[in-house]
């Protein structure tokens, strides 16, 4: 019914595969391998980023192919709610950071959120501090409650690692946790300008707000904590075996954090 003869279809089974398919093949074990580690979170972009980090060349659409042939995808983006209780009578400072969210050098601006994860105990708030020059999360809290202290203690561990310069850029929302006279005299003892985001415009902390739309795109939207300890345990890991050494940005020319702060200590 094909017209193909029983000697030339069994003549074509036993042909030897073809370079191109064989190479196709392996590659696309690399990739399987790549999106694995990154936990489903690396599309095609990123998994070719890797793939050049690691010296395989090959184009981006060849790594676009192979994916949707092997049906891998990046996990998506969920909405989730805002943290932010700017309803409060306490001053607020002016937006000094105006998005500028690429300084010179580590250490002159940094960014600061706050976001929740629920538990089967009720609700886990974390608290972070990135560095917007190598995008590294520098300082973090965990907490059950939203209060100064979860701020306090995610400054104070970034100030513990980072030893900032006096006139470093701090930047958050208008959240009443950051406009805490706590809070304020903790910025003023270390030298902290304090910057804030205008009323209601997310945009301003762009880069943090980014940051928790990962978090929760890569992990939190895929695990169903039992215990608050067990969230904890889950960001630990993500935050600093993964994020802060592994993750490659392409802001930073698909390099990680961990290896964008090593290059400045070693210039």
């Amino acid at each position: 019914m094909l017209d193909v003869s029983r000697s030339g279809y069994y003549a074509w089974l036993r042909r030897p595969e073809s370079k191109r398919k064989a190479e196709d093949k392996a590659l696309s074990e690399v990739i399987k391998e790549i999106h694995k580690e990154s936990n489903g979170e690396y599309g095609s972009p990123k998994v070719h980023g890797e793939l050049r980090r690691r010296g395989t060349r090959c184009g981006h659409n060849r790594v676009a192919r192979l994916m949707r042939r092997d049906g891998l995808k990046a996990k998506t983006i969920r909405k989730f709610k805002a943290t932010t209780n700017s309803d409060h009578k306490l001053p607020v400072a002016g937006n000094l950071l105006n998005r500028d969210f690429s300084p010179d050098a580590p250490n002159k601006a940094w960014v600061a959120d706050i976001t929740y994860i629920w538990t089967n105990e009720g609700w886990l708030y974390l608290a972070v501090v990135i560095d917007l020059f190598s995008r590294a999360v520098v300082g973090w809290s965990m907490s059950e409650r939203m209060t100064r202290s979860l701020v306090i203690d995610a400054f104070t561990l970034a100030v513990m690692r980072r030893n900032p310069p006096r006139g470093l850029i701090h930047h958050s929302d208008r959240g009443s946790q950051y406009a805490s006279n706590d809070f304020q005299a903790l910025l003023e003892k270390h030298g902290a300008i304090c910057s804030m985001s205008r009323k209601g415009n997310c945009w301003d902390n762009a880069v943090a707000e980014g940051f928790f739309a990962i978090l929760k795109r890569a992990l939190v939207f895929h695990h169903q904590y039992q215990t608050r300890d067990q969230a904890r345990q889950s960001i630990f890991d993500y935050i600093e075996r993964f994020y802060n050494r592994k993750r490659i940005h392409s802001s930073l020319g698909y390099r990680t954090p961990f290896e964008v702060d090593q290059l400045n200590l070693a210039a």
